[in-house]
């Protein structure tokens, strides 16, 4: 059987059983739409927003991040972790005894004022819609290789099955339909980590692997990959950030931007009580660790694999590199899962000095211009998309048909199953809270459904449009949502349910402030509205204001949006004494009712 066919035998059966548990779990009235009933057991939803968080960048990007960027990304594994931490303690079970069915549901009560609903619907479309952006990104990916389309058809393919089953299932379908695919996602990452880690150290388990030894240079794996690194004028894979700065605000970012994100927040509204949502928080804890402790091995096998592919005799040599490196592999002697990405056009070679080899090193590095030059070198010659690295690691470990297959489902499964909870959370958002709330408040059930079910159908297409042209790659991209979300929605839910001073005036001054401010500076740097081409100036550090990234503006943005809303709350009147009343209860949530529309 072909590799063509094992692939699409994987992922077409992934996608049988997503759309039969949609059709088997189809919503029949709003509660089932927004909060799949509130029945979810603890352990299903720990396992459901756990396959929510972990997105296409999570399972095929933060590796690649990691693989290239080494110690200098890992910003991405502790800020998105820490994060997950955050919500889990501070705001999860407060919101889940609140009892509404979405985010700006409780931003709308908890400040008495429509106003602050319609201000935070806006925060969570755009913060939304931006993090979709990263998922149809990286489904392209996954789809243009293991389908053998382009990455465009792989985006539209992405955006069909997800309509498919989001749409018509709503919250209910989704949280069961992530569960199958968190299970399909953890089994594909980890069984190729696996056989990788035996093939280069011995050792079975990827996260201790990744610091034994390396079995053909007999040195440590992590030390072998920084030699050769340095070798090829790369940075040193353990070496330290010079820029602290963006390091921690990038990290502050990630962090606080999670605990804001209205995908996974919402999905605390499934379970019957408060203690079930400490509960599934930290279930879900439990699974995500299990991903998020293999990606740092994953990421550092790849990158040595890479390397190692194309300089051969690197991989045994200890001292002499230079001869090693004289000697890069022939482009017409490349392996097959060379050829095979080469078609999709996220690996491309351009043979710069005509001597048929390939020439993969750091050009933009000036130190190493002069041994460049001495080894005959005009260029690297040859671009490797950060996104692929996970999904083509066991093509190039040389493993078994079927283990790409399922990494391919894999793969998929991450990208859409984060794709159909962000859907939700748009949909929502505009039919319960837009419409119902503010526009049409006398809408029916069934109109209400019908609003939710178009409102994410334009989504869908919205996203897949800007995924064709994204602003970065699928983690990059993703960053930036959670930049949005930490300047916007995190401030008004910490503020909503520690402070009983912050009032409705405050609460809307703030978010206004976190995310104007915030989307000025990212669309000054990555162009407006994130299409290629409109921004303002270059996106490069001489440009930034004070030397901050836009990956980490969002810290900045959740300092002005606190400090607006309590300068404007304590310049007006304090809240009512019964909202006071409201926090005060929301602040010991030791039982709930169910998610209640009022």
């Amino acid at each position: 059987m072909s590799q063509f066919a094992i692939n699409l035998l994987f992922v077409g059966g992934s996608f049988a059983l997503y759309i039969g548990i949609a059709i088997w779990s189809r919503a029949g009235s709003t509660k089932d739409f927004y909060v799949a009933g509130g029945g979810v057991h603890p352990v299903t939803n720990g396992m459901a927003t756990a396959a929510d968080w972990m997105s296409a960048a999570s399972f095929i990007s933060m590796a690649g991040l990691l693989a290239t960027g080494g110690y200098a990304n890992s910003s991405f594994l502790m800020g998105w972790t820490g994060g997950y931490v955050i919500l889990a303690m501070l705001l999860a079970p407060y919101l889940r005894k609140f009892g509404k069915f979405t985010v700006p549901d409780f931003i709308g009560d908890r400040f008495y004022s429509s106003t602050a609903r319609l201000v935070a619907v806006v925060c969570l479309v755009v913060a939304s819609v931006t993090y979709v952006i990263g998922q149809m990104t990286g489904a392209g990916v996954a789809f243009s290789r293991f389908l053998e389309v382009s990455n465009t058809w792989g985006i539209w393919i992405a955006a069909t099955i997800v309509f498919l089953y989001a749409v018509f299932g709503g919250m209910k379908g989704i949280t069961y339909t992530q569960v199958a695919q968190y299970v399909v996602l953890i089994i594909a990452y980890t069984i190729p980590a696996v056989f990788i880690a035996l093939q280069l150290t011995g050792n079975p388990i990827p996260m201790f692997g990744m610091f034994s030894t390396h079995n053909e240079s007999g040195v440590p794996l992590l030390a072998k990959l920084s030699e050769v690194l340095v070798e090829l004028g790369f940075q040193d894979y353990a070496a330290d950030v010079d820029d602290k700065l963006n390091m921690v605000l990038f990290t502050l970012s990630l962090m606080i931007g999670t605990a804001g994100l209205p995908h996974v927040i919402i999905r605390f509204f499934t379970v019957p009580k408060v203690a079930d949502a400490r509960w599934s928080a930290g279930w879900a804890l439990v699974f995500i660790a299990l991903l998020y402790l293999t990606a740092p091995a994953v990421a550092s096998m790849a990158r040595l694999n890479l390397l190692t592919t194309v300089y051969p005799e690197a991989a045994g040599q200890v001292v002499n590199y230079e001869e090693a490196m004289a000697e890069p592999i022939l482009y017409e002697e490349r392996p097959e899962w060379f050829r095979t990405w080469e078609e999709t056009g996220l690996i491309t070679f351009n043979d710069l000095n005509d001597d048929g080899r390939i020439q993969f090193y750091n050009d933009a590095n000036p130190a190493f211009a002069d041994e460049a030059a001495d080894r005959g070198w005009e260029g690297n010659e040859l671009e490797v998309n950060n996104d692929i690295l996970v999904l083509a690691n066991p093509e190039i470990a040389n493993l078994p048909g079927w283990v790409i297959g399922l990494v391919a489902a894999g793969g998929i499964a991450a990208a859409l199953s984060t794709a159909a909870g962000l859907l939700l959370a748009i949909s929502s958002a505009i039919s319960h809270d837009l419409i119902k709330k503010t526009i049409n408040p006398n809408i029916s059930e069934k109109g209400e459904m019908l609003a939710a079910r178009i409102s994410m159908g334009g989504a869908i297409l919205l996203a897949t449009y800007l995924g064709l042209n994204p602003p970065g790659f699928a983690a990059q991209t993703v960053a930036l949502a959670f930049g949005i979300a930490a300047a916007s929605l995190f401030p008004a839910l910490m503020m909503g349910i520690f402070s009983k001073r912050v009032n409705g005036k405050g609460a809307v001054a703030g978010m206004l402030a976190g995310l104007i401010t915030t989307l000025l500076y990212l669309f000054t740097y990555l162009g407006w509205f994130f299409i290629s081409g409109t921004n303002m100036l270059p996106n490069t550090p001489d440009n930034w204001i004070a030397g901050i990234s836009p990956l980490s503006f969002g810290a900045i943005g959740a300092i002005i949006n606190f400090a607006v809303a309590f300068g404007v709350s304590y310049a007006t009147e304090e809240p009512p004494q019964e909202i006071q009343d409201l926090v005060e209860s929301v602040r010991y949530p030791k039982g709930a009712g169910g998610a209640v529309d009022h």
